[in-house]
């Protein structure tokens, strides 16, 4: 199977300018399982969407997209942050935009260890409706609870969506690069201040409880209050009209047997992403 189900010969490593990589880990969560199941349904919803994108007139997957083998590891996270980290900087020694598939959001770690290895200038924009700021939990620093306070050893966070965090996660808060959903579900000027706050080159996670229940039950901790749609793509576009997008990744969806459609509304997101990416018209 191919992302998306495109031809082969737009499969292929040598040819695909585009990576996606299923990392499809869930040790560390703790309420919801099933993450682990996200990137099978991401890459099964994908081979069903509509490849051409009328909001950019364009076919992205014409760049090429390659689909990885995934990294399985079932046990130690400091073992999988480790293999991810070494299969993400060997994309980026090859000069391949990398979409990671989780998984739980813990598989973010390695990934910007890599990332921040590479560039200068970077930052994280971080879609989420957790903060995921605590040091330790459950005696683990690479829990999914901590991928932030790991990833803000590397670079700057900028947190958006937020609507959850433990009392003891408000001190370590920079409330400057925090976007409360209270604080912008009903406005759009928010938008301009996210890009302010980001630097040169930006990698995004996206942890899909960002989103509302409402299109996006399918989540291992799921909170009310979410962003929809347009507002989530309306801040990619910008981001990516203004920002050097370096990488990406999409974590914690857990698949339902029964509704289908946030599994496609995750395939859509990348797609939307990767069209924002490379097709935007100046």
């Amino acid at each position: 199977m191919n992302f998306a189900d495109i031809p082969d010969e737009l499969a292929s490593y040598e040819k695909a300018r585009i990576v996606v990589l299923p990392v499809p880990y869930d040790e560390t969560s703790t309420w919801i399982k099933g993450a682990d199941k996200g990137p099978d349904a991401i890459i099964t919803a994908s081979c069903n969407m509509e490849l051409y994108d009328i909001e950019t007139d364009s076919q992205v997957f014409e760049r090429g997209i390659f689909l990885a083998r995934p990294i399985r590891h079932t046990d130690d996270p400091k073992r999988m942050v480790s293999a991810v980290y070494e299969k993400v900087k060997h994309y980026i020694d090859e000069e391949k935009f990398l979409v990671m598939l989780g998984g739980e959001h813990s598989v973010t770690i390695g990934s910007v260890i890599a990332f921040a290895e590479r560039f200068n200038e970077l930052c994280v924009l971080q879609l989420d409706a957790h903060t995921d700021l605590r040091h330790e939990y459950l005696n683990s620093i690479y829990n999914h609870a901590c991928v932030m306070a790991r990833v803000r050893e590397l670079c700057p966070v900028i947190q958006v969506g937020i609507r959850s965090m433990d009392i003891t996660e408000t001190p370590l808060l920079v409330k400057e690069n925090l976007f409360l959903a209270e604080n912008i579900v009903n406005r759009t000027d928010w938008m301009e201040q996210v890009v302010s706050r980001l630097s040169k080159n930006v990698y995004i996670t996206i942890d899909l409880d960002v989103f509302d229940p409402s299109i996006m039950p399918s989540t291992g901790t799921p909170e009310p209050g979410g962003l929809l749609w347009y507002q989530v793509i309306d801040l990619l576009r910008l981001v990516a009209t203004k920002r050097h997008i370096v990488g990406c990744d999409v974590v914690e969806l857990c698949p339902n047997e029964i509704n289908k459609a946030p599994d496609f509304l995750a395939a859509k997101l990348i797609y939307k992403l990767l069209s924002y990416k490379y097709c935007l018209k100046s």
